[in-house]
């Protein structure tokens, strides 16, 4: 009966310690930001049961879509549910209880290029949070000629331009993790080639 009553005082331990732990996990993780979004993405816009209202539309450089109907909205700098309920509300009048659906196709603006000595340089679509040491990765790795202590992020913002330093080796090592520069739309991930001495 003892080793009983010890096994579950054991076990209530055990089970109260639990919850500390996912909540470490959890709190590990910061949710991701929603996806807006810019020119040069396609959007598929869908009014159910009006076939003629079944549209992919191309977000225009100066962030605006036209559709039938409504003419030309604004869509940078929004998420889709945002655009529904705008395409919804212009079509109000016409179709009072309009069901809208306004979906991504290709995220096409969202873009970064990975330059210089990498397996794969080229254009990546970053569909989700993508941080320069992942854009690295998925253009195939540094080459052997790649200075691994010069690598840069080139960001047009505001008209400017800015580049940030990678600490490559350090990240790598496990330390400054939180230097990986998380990519926006646009952004040139530089990997100069290392000097011969």
């Amino acid at each position: 009966m003892k080793k009983a009553l010890n096994l579950l005082a054991l076990l209530a331990a055990l089970a109260g310690c639990a919850p500390s732990t996912s909540v470490t996990s959890t709190a590990a993780s910061p949710p991701e930001a929603p996806f807006t979004i810019i020119a040069g993405d396609v959007l598929q816009i869908t009014v159910w049961k009006e076939d003629g209202l079944d549209r992919e539309v191309l977000v225009l450089p100066d962030g605006s879509i036209t559709f039938p109907l409504i003419g030309t909205i604004e869509a940078q700098g929004q998420t889709p549910a945002e655009v529904r309920d705008t395409v919804k509300l212009k079509l109000k009048k016409l179709i009072p209880d309009a069901s809208v659906t306004v979906t991504v196709k290709a995220a096409l603006g969202h873009t970064v290029n990975v330059i210089g000595q990498v397996g794969k340089p080229g254009e990546i679509v970053i569909s989700h949070r993508m941080t320069a040491m992942q854009a690295l990765s998925q253009a195939g790795g540094l080459t052997p000629y790649a200075s691994e202590g010069n690598i840069i992020v080139i960001r047009h913002e505001d008209g400017k331009q800015t580049s940030i330093p990678i600490p490559y080796d350090d990240i790598i090592d496990g330390d400054d993790l939180d230097k990986d520069v998380i990519l926006q739309p646009g952004d040139v991930v530089v990997v100069p080639t290392a000097g011969i001495l």
